[in-house]
């Protein structure tokens, strides 16, 4: 029988993302909401995808009945974007955890696998490089910097998740995405500041004909993940759900592709003058410097380094990251510009 999965906000990222190579690697069907569609429209007509277009927060009847329908739950109803934490704390909150909890108990009331995204932001400021799924403490600043409200509000979730796991018998896969970059993350045409995540922003400034703003210098490192590696990790969590990867927690990043926000910008720039309608745009831009309180306010508190001990996803589930930063780079760059 074909493993059935509900995905709630399937046309985001990750969502997105999943439909593609699901469809196209596996038997499996999938069970949609979202309130747009615009990402995985080429999909509509796959007898797979069963996609309704509405509010998850509203129709939590048809929530539940899917629930109990299918075999595996993704959460992805979420809010990512740094921006955001700062300015609008409290949407943060109200979508990404109220949104969330009532679908856990729901998957504990009827018995179903919970794959549900943390974040490495849960990490916050450890000094630990890597940061163990297990060992790592989570470190967080003062309350007057809204920038670690997604940051709590995910680790909050995933104490809950874990107690009804020791508690109820909750069977759940914690995953934390290191920074995932691809086609259909954000929007790269004409993003107003802060409106898309680091990379798509880049893209957008060099568009428009606008300098690329590094903040504080643009010295704090990350690990970049290619979409297709991650969804990698997760059909392999679907299909491993009731042995190896049973109540875990999965960092789900690439070591290798560590760079500084700095680097990332310069490489950027160079990617894109291979594209003959923006070579002359990419010349013409500077990077400069800019303070964190000028960009996202001064509810921002910004992490130095986030490295991701991946030994659980290798021992596990047989996982590692294959694409490189520059190869990464290339087919993000192909699907927008190409």
């Amino acid at each position: 029988m074909s493993t059935k999965l509900l995905v709630l906000g399937v046309n985001g990222f990750i969502g997105s993302s999943m439909v593609e190579k699901i469809l196209k690697e596996t038997d499996w069907e999938i069970y949609g909401m979202d309130l747009s569609d615009h990402k995985v429209k080429a999909f509509l007509g796959h007898s797979r995808l069963h996609f309704v277009k509405d509010n998850v927060l509203e129709n939590m009847p048809w929530v539940e009945e899917h629930i109990k329908k299918c075999d595996v739950i993704f959460p992805l109803v979420a809010v990512a974007n740094p921006a955001l934490y700062v300015s609008d704390p409290l949407f943060v909150y109200k979508l990404d955890y109220e949104s969330n909890i009532d679908i856990v108990k729901l998957c504990v009331k009827h018995k179903k696998h919970l794959v549900f995204p943390s974040t490495s932001e849960v990490y916050g400021m450890s000094k630990d490089i890597p940061f163990d799924e297990e060992t790592s403490s989570l470190v967080t600043g003062p309350i007057n910097k809204q920038r670690w409200i997604y940051s709590c509000v995910k680790q909050l979730l995933d104490r809950v998740i874990y107690a009804y796991g020791m508690q109820e018998n909750l069977n759940y896969t914690l995953f934390r995405p290191f920074n995932w970059i691809g086609p259909k993350q954000d929007e790269i045409k004409s993003s107003q500041k802060g409106s898309a995540r680091v990379l798509a922003q880049f893209v957008s400034n060099i568009i428009d004909g606008k300098d690329l703003q590094l903040v504080d210098g643009g010295n704090q490192r990350r690990c970049f993940t290619y979409i297709d590696d991650g969804i990698d990790a997760l059909i392999k969590i679907v299909k491993k759900r009731n042995n190896e990867a049973h109540r875990r927690i999965f960092n789900i990043g690439n070591p290798d592709n560590e760079y500084s926000i700095k680097v990332l910008a310069e490489m950027t720039i160079e990617a894109m003058k291979r594209y003959p309608e923006y070579k002359a745009l990419a010349a013409s831009v500077k990077i400069t410097a800019t303070t964190a309180g000028n960009y996202y306010g001064n509810g921002y508190q910004d992490v130095e380094r986030r490295v991701p001990s991946i030994k659980n996803a290798r021992k596990y589930l047989d996982w590692s990251p294959k694409v490189s930063m520059e190869e990464a780079l290339q087919r993000t760059l192909d699907y927008h510009l190409g």
